[in-house]
Parts: C-alpha cells; structure tokens; sequence
C-alpha cells in the first residue's frame, strides 16, 4: 500500500470562489487517479514561499489564478512556447528537478470553440486586452486565425496585444478602440468577449457591445464561467447566434493541465457536470 500520494493544486488569491478544485478531482475518481488537489489561497507576497514549498514537497504540478500569472515566472526554470510568448502562465508542469510554466488559457478556449467552429481562416473580434484576453488573442493566431481585433479602452494595453499578434505570430492584427458603445463589423466570424463584465456577483452586467449587430452567421464565445449563460450570450442566443460559454473553456483548460500532470486523456464531460451539479 502507498500513502504517498501525487498532489497538485491551485495558488490565487481570493481562491474560495475558484471551482476548480471540484472538476479535477471528479476527473481524478472518475478515471481512478489516486491523486489530490489542493486549493490554497496565496498572497502576492507568499508566492515565493509557495513555489518553494511545492517543488519541496514534490507536487506534481500546479494551477496560478489572479493574481500571480506573471510573477510566478521568476521562480520557474523555464517556459512552453506559447507561455513565453503570452508572458504568462497558469500551469506549472514538474519535469524531473524543474519546474516549467505552460499557459492553457488560450488553448482551452480554443478547444472549446472548436466544439462550434474551427478558428482557423476566420477574422474575429477580440474585447479585452489582460491576461486572459492576451492568452486567448495568442492561441487564436495560433491556431491560424486570419485577422484579430483586438477591441480594448485602454489603447496601450490593446496594441501591446496587437504588437505581440504582429511580432510573434502570422495573423493580421489591428486595435480598435472601444469608446461608448461597439459595433461589430458585418464580415466578423468570431466575436469573443475576454473581460469580467458578467462576472459573478455582477452578473446583469452586459459588455458595452452593439448586440443589434451580431448576425447569425456569427459565433460568440464569452469566457466567463460564472453564470455560463451570461446576458451577452443569451443576446447573442436571441439574435440567432451560436455560442460559446466560459464553462467549456475552464474545462478544457483543466483537461489539458491533468494531461500535463498525469499523462491521461480525461472526460470532459465528467468535469462539467462537476461544475453543472453546483450551480454557479
């Protein structure tokens, strides 16, 4: 019999309304994984200590939510590609004595919009330019999207993702300032919004978009997982428009963060029931 057993867990702060602790460790029973997942609430200050404490103890890998995206970087020996090129990680993977920062954000947004639409030759509009908007911008070039607008108030931090699309990537990229109320241009495949407009508690919140002008040719993604049906989706829903909610991007993000850690193929679907039974 062994006692020892794998673990792996999450450092955010605040880190008490983070469900992912539900998901993968129904994603750990359900596949007969012996593994745990702690969640622990980290202060900004604490994060060193932290690192070294799980590289100490041997965790398997580990999540970083709000806010410790780009710090946690200086304590990490290294960088996947599309963490290094995003600037920042949410995922860190133990290979051997190292510990290496991944960044899988983008690529679960990704995975779940495929579920709906393929974003490859597809010209989107992108709301948001912070950490998860940037992700999601990187992973949709990557992923061979034709053109992104990147649609943000601040026109610094929109074109700082613009010129990461331009330097890094092969997709067209242009910003679009987001003042008043947006219109979203007739040829748009894909409308994503990356803000917290709609985060719980505030959830009749509705980002400042012109919902008249999305067609049903359109698909609109929305990465907020708390509620999944947002009031931009159900907008989006009324206008004839396939959707996209935050859910299935959190899950897909939790299922390649388990691949990472324990080198098994979860059941999406398992995890999103997880996270369907409380009600968020």
């Amino acid at each position: 019999m062994n006692f020892l057993l794998p673990l792996t867990g999450s450092f955010a702060q605040p880190a008490a309304e983070n469900p992912t602790v539900a998901m993968i460790e129904a994603a750990y029973q359900h596949h007969g994984l012996d593994w745990r997942y702690i969640n622990v609430e980290v202060a900004p200050d604490d994060l060193g200590d932290a690192v070294r404490g799980a590289r100490a103890m041997g965790w398997r890998g580990f999540n970083c939510s709000i806010p410790h995206k780009v710090a946690v970087i200086e304590y990490l020996d290294g960088l996947g590609a599309s963490a290094e090129i995003i600037g920042a990680v949410n995922t860190i993977v133990r290979d051997g004595d190292r510990l290496i920062g991944e960044n899988t954000d983008g690529r679960g947004f990704v995975a779940a919009l495929r579920e709906v639409v393929d974003p490859k030759d597809k010209s989107i509009v992108l709301f948001g330019a912070g950490g998860a908007a940037r992700a999601v911008a990187v992973e949709m070039a990557l992923a061979g999207a034709a053109r992104i607008t990147v649609v943000n108030r601040s026109a610094d931090r929109g074109k700082a993702v613009v010129d990461v699309l331009k330097n890094r990537t092969a997709t067209q990229a242009v910003y679009a300032p987001w003042q008043g109320t947006f219109t979203v241009p007739k040829d748009t495949d894909i409308v994503i919004h990356a803000t917290s407009v709609g985060l719980y508690p505030d959830v009749n919140a509705i980002p400042d978009i012109d919902t008249d002008s999305l067609t049903p040719d359109m698909v609109v993604a929305d990465g907020i997982h708390n509620p999944p049906l947002t009031r931009l989706l159900k907008a989006a829903q009324e206008r004839g428009c396939k959707t996209v909610d935050g859910l299935g991007m959190l899950v897909q993000q939790g299922v390649i963060g388990v691949k990472y850690w324990t080198g098994v193929d979860v059941d999406p679907q398992v995890m999103r029931e997880a996270l369907l039974i409380l009600r968020l």
